[in-house]
C-alpha cells in the first residue's frame, strides 16, 4: 500500500487538486503559501511512490484514500 498514511494536510491538498486547483488557490484556501502547498503534494507523491500530480491523485484514489467530502467541508 503506502509507505506512510498520508497526513491531514496532504489529503486536504490532493483532494483540492483533484478538482482542479492551483497550489496558490489551495494555498488561499487552506491559509498556506503555495510553496507549503507544494510541499505536502512532494510528500504526498514519495509516500505514494508516484511522480507527478495526477499520478499522486490516480493513485490516492485507488487506494482509497482521497473522500470527495474532504473538499465539501472545507467550503461549508
Amino acid at each position: 500500500m503506502t509507505k506512510a498514511p498520508l497526513s491531514r494536510r496532504e489529503l486536504q491538498c490532493l483532494a483540492w487538486v483533484s478538482q482542479g486547483k492551483t497550489s496558490w488557490e489551495i494555498g488561499t484556501i487552506l491559509g498556506l503559501s503555495e510553496s507549503t502547498v507544494n510541499f505536502h503534494l512532494r510528500n504526498a507523491s514519495r509516500k505514494l511512490n508516484v511522480y507527478g500530480r495526477q499520478a499522486c491523485i490516480a493513485q490516492a484514489w485507488k487506494l482509497g484514500l482521497l473522500d470527495p467530502s474532504i473538499v465539501e467541508k472545507e467550503t461549508q
